[in-house]
């Protein structure tokens, strides 16, 4: 007939193989793990050779609240200090016109620049205020002042061939009544 009934034979066909494949199936995932465990324990363990100073340190730098990480408080009710062209390019505008991201002109290149700054100062400062294609408005900041915009505009052009000037910065009506006040004071006496 045929040899069917040979291909449903197991690789065990002893009792002594029986015995050697329950105990190799006990015994190898226990070795495993003895073995693991022991890796991992046998590592450097964090403060060992410190000092009790520095181990405190390390305990506090552990356990300081993620929130005061990185991050600086602001007075919302103190005057805004307006940020300089240069800064408000390296934190807002280098995102995409340092890399030239999304179509954006390089700082730099004359030749990108050259027809926007033929457009006017006020054409391109517009398109930084209100956006322009995939440039969100204000670079995507909107906690800038429009003074603030339109000085990093200044320094972009300037460094790519314009001869744009400094914007002025319009005195707040609070800041121009407390001014005049104290010039008063001393004129009362």
């Amino acid at each position: 007939m045929s040899d069917a009934h040979n291909e449903h034979e197991s690789a065990i066909k002893t009792p002594k193989q029986l015995i050697v494949a329950v105990v190799a199936g006990f015994l190898v995932p226990i070795i495993c793990i003895i073995l693991l465990a022991q890796f991992v324990a046998s590592g450097k363990h964090e403060g060992e050779g410190l000092t009790k100073d520095e181990i405190a340190a390390a305990t506090e730098a552990r356990i300081r609240p993620v929130a005061d990480e990185g991050f600086t408080f602001k007075d919302v009710n103190a005057p805004k200090v307006l940020q300089a062209g240069d800064a408000v390019f390296k934190t807002t505008c280098a995102a995409c016109h340092a890399s030239g991201a999304a179509g954006a002109p390089k700082v730099g290149d004359a030749g990108a620049w050259g027809p926007r700054i033929a457009q006017g100062y006020d054409k391109v400062l517009d398109h930084a205020l209100h956006g322009l294609r995939a440039m969100p408005a204000k670079g995507g900041n909107p906690d800038l002042d429009d003074v603030e915009v339109a000085r990093a505009v200044v320094y972009m052009t300037n460094q790519s061939g314009g001869k744009f000037k400094e914007p002025e910065v319009k005195a707040a009506p609070a800041a121009a009544s407390a001014a005049a006040s104290a010039a008063s004071a001393p004129a009362a006496k």
